[in-house]
């Protein structure tokens, strides 16, 4: 009897291990085998030499509790979170991923990634479960008892991995064996091992039977998914600037490196989706949450092809990863923490991203061929109602009469559509002959600035076109949203190159029998402006030409010539009367001269002229020298920014003293864009008034020296 209690410690290891095995759902197979199996060894082997192999009277239950609470922490040390340690204490280790793990993986989106404070729950659970089954294994005579921790195991691993990937029928059919073999080992007395001879090959029967039934069980009900009862983290701020308020600052510097694309053909890449419009600005509200590789799959109907891309971040600032829409796995790179919005599909960096991570994405990309949306009418669900809002905003008094204004204008534009769909596709072309196609605009997208766009500036931006659409299509019931991404790029070998000059604002509607379907309201003028790979090619295609007409030039009429350069005068340099190496050094010298006399005379050019003009053109030079000022000051984006955005910045790199001039500049320059009343004669004088007084804080703030070198720099020669 001693034996076969030894004998059944083998049993219930293998049952505890495939009991632990069914966390795989939550984090693969890979990370899981090694703890499961450590954790269970040990105990195991513990108990097993405590007991003794004569002694029919183990060590105290005590004792043995106490060294394997103390073999636990050991091994959790060395071996399962030996890399976690640097970044915490033992006690902290363990209580995180004891007493937080599990709510930790009910927020993550499945496969969760393999972390140590994640493993030491499933290391915690397998190492109790295995030494209670030993123990009761030695210390009982109870057949089936020892299996029961093991079966604590399988619903713990069952309830948080409930949809997660893959299938535990496997397992559950070893376990049936793994059981009836249990039971078998620990009947009978003495050396009679006939009956457990005769009964393995049933053990194994049940075994089969459970796997090649278990697919028909007749299961009704959906299974218990304990996600549905735990808060998911509350949604954070991704950002502190929106991708669409970098839109007219990328467009503006269109050569920034931001990443590399490689794999498939060119697809438009998504970066945000914005949904919710507060007046002023387009936000998002997507609650992301953590995953190792899953994104979840798109609800929306529509054919859909296969895209595969490795993207390699360069410059890219911010948390906002771009894709093909719509990912389905992610596979990051260089330590790249990634978390989902589970209903758009997009995702972002758990931190800044840095040059140099990677990732890879399979996707499943939508395509509308044959598609009609002609007779489609808008879908009803909860998000196309919430994509209808236009509230009024802060501070937006005139928001009922231009929101009356804009209902108007895309009433005439839909005039004799008989469908929403019609709508959708008849206010993209009237916007795209509507208007023109300017990166100069002044960026922003709320109703005051949307309402210069279409009422009187009618040149813009795709972010002016995008929300303009949006805007318009809320205004007659078309459940509207903003997706900010990139187009085109420049094609170098097997990769594209996409700078900051490909980024694209599109619209998109949610129709029923569809989902959100992405319209084009930008004139056919950005596309050709905005071609990179195009342009590149015409590029070099012309200076093949120029430097073909020199050729034919040199060679004359006749076939075969090769072009000689013209016969130079005899003791040319004699001539001279200077050695040939003054040439390049007096030249060097005056470039340089030239350099330093342009930038030191440039700036007092460009504020002079910025002090000319009609009242409103000084007003925007107060403005433009004002921005001038706060870039020695390090807010290089605050041409992407609203004026009023700008001042909340500026105030807090110089203070609070630098609000009393930036918030009334940037109210006489409001009321100087947006106004249609008669202007303050004393308004310009003011503007320049808080500008000087800007430059005297940023002086005292940079000093004079660090002023002096950005003024060397040669981007001060640049036009502003």
């Amino acid at each position: 009897m001693k034996l076969r209690r030894h004998l059944s410690l083998i049993v219930t290891a293998c049952l505890t291990i495939v009991a632990g095995l069914a966390f795989h759902r939550i984090f693969g197979f890979g990370p899981i085998v090694p703890v499961v199996v450590v954790a269970t060894a040990v105990p195991t082997i513990l108990s097993a030499l405590l007991a003794g192999p004569k002694s029919d009277r183990p060590w105290p239950l005590w004792i043995s509790l106490v060294l394997t609470v103390l073999a636990s922490v050991g091994t959790v040390t060395v071996v399962t979170l030996r890399s976690a340690l640097g970044d915490g204490t033992l006690p902290q280790t363990l209580r995180s991923g004891v007493l937080s793990s599990w709510k930790s993986i009910l927020t993550t989106l499945l496969p969760a990634p393999a972390k140590p404070e994640f493993l030491v729950l499933v290391h915690v659970v397998v190492w109790l479960a295995a030494f209670a089954s030993a123990e009761l294994a030695l210390r009982t005579s109870l057949r089936a008892a020892p299996c029961l921790p093991a079966f604590g195991v399988f619903g713990i691993a069952l309830l948080l991995g409930v949809d997660g990937p893959g299938s535990n029928l496997g397992l559950v059919a070893a376990t049936v064996v793994l059981i009836a073999v249990l039971i078998l080992v620990r009947s009978g007395e003495g050396a009679n091992w006939r009956p457990i001879l005769l009964g393995l090959p049933v053990a194994a029967a049940l075994g089969g039977l459970a796997f090649l039934s278990g697919p028909y069980v007749p299961v009704s009900a959906e299974p218990y998914n304990p996600r549905e009862q735990v808060a998911a983290p509350p949604p954070q701020q991704r950002d502190s600037v929106s991708p669409l308020d970098r839109v007219g600052g990328w467009l503006h510097n269109g050569n920034q490196f931001l990443f590399t694309v490689r794999g498939g053909k060119a697809e438009d890449l998504r970066l945000a989706v914005l949904d919710r419009f507060d007046g002023v600005t387009w936000t998002s509200t997507a609650k992301f949450t953590p995953t190792g590789s899953r994104v979840p799959a798109d609800p929306e109907p529509g054919e859909r092809y296969s895209v595969t891309q490795q993207i390699t971040v360069k410059d890219m600032p911010g948390l906002w990863l771009p894709a093909a829409d719509r990912p389905r796995q992610i596979k990051p790179q260089s330590g790249l923490g990634v978390v989902v919005d589970p209903d758009s599909g997009i995702m972002a960096a758990a931190q800044p991203l840095k040059p140099g991570q990677s990732y890879r994405i399979d996707a499943r990309v939508r395509t509308w061929k044959d598609a009609d949306f002609g007779g489609a009418d808008v879908a009803q669900d909860a998000e196309a109602q919430a994509a209808l809002a236009l509230p009024n905003g802060p501070g937006a008094t005139r928001a009922p009469v231009q929101i009356a204004e804009f209902r108007a204008l895309a009433k005439r534009a839909t005039d004799g559509a008989t469908s929403p769909g019609q709508q959708a596709g008849m206010l993209a072309e009237f916007l795209k002959k509507y208007a023109k196609y300017d990166i100069s605009a002044p960026p922003g997208h709320s109703y005051r600035q949307l309402d210069y766009f279409l009422g009187e500036a009618k040149r813009g931006t795709p972010e002016h076109f995008a929300t303009a659409y949006a805007l318009l299509g809320r205004t007659i019931g078309l459940p509207t949203r903003v997706k900010v991404g990139f187009s085109g790029g420049t094609l170098t070998g097997d990769e594209r190159l996409i700078r900051s000059g490909d980024v694209m604002v599109w619209p998109e509607v949610k129709l029923e029998g569809y989902g959100w379907v992405q319209f084009d309201p930008i004139p056919e003028q950005a596309r050709r402006s905005k071609g990179n790979t195009v342009a590149a090619g015409e590029t070099q295609k012309g200076l093949a030409q120029a430097q073909q007409n020199a050729i034919n030039q040199n060679r004359g009429s006749g076939p075969g010539k090769v072009p000689t350069a013209p016969p130079a005068k005899p003791n040319a340099a004699k001539d001279a009367g200077i050695p040939l190496w003054t040439l390049p050094v007096a030249g060097i010298v005056l470039l340089l001269l030239a350099y330093l006399f342009a930038v030191l005379l440039m700036p007092a050019l460009r504020k002079r002229r910025r002090r000319s003009g009609p009242p409103p053109a000084q007003i925007a030079g107060a403005w433009h020298q004002a921005l001038e000022h706060l870039n020695d000051v390090g807010l290089a984006t605050a041409r992407t920014l609203t004026a009023h955005e700008v001042a909340h910045f500026g105030a807090k790199s110089l203070g609070e003293t630098a609000l009393a001039h930036l918030r009334p500049l940037a109210d006489l320059v409001n009321r100087s864009r947006f106004s249609n009343g008669p202007q303050d004669p004393r308004a310009a004088a003011t503007a320049w008034e808080h500008s000087d007084q800007v430059g005297r804080l940023v002086t005292a703030k940079a000093g004079r020296v660090t002023r002096l070198y950005r003024r060397l720099h040669p981007r001060s020669l640049r036009s502003r």
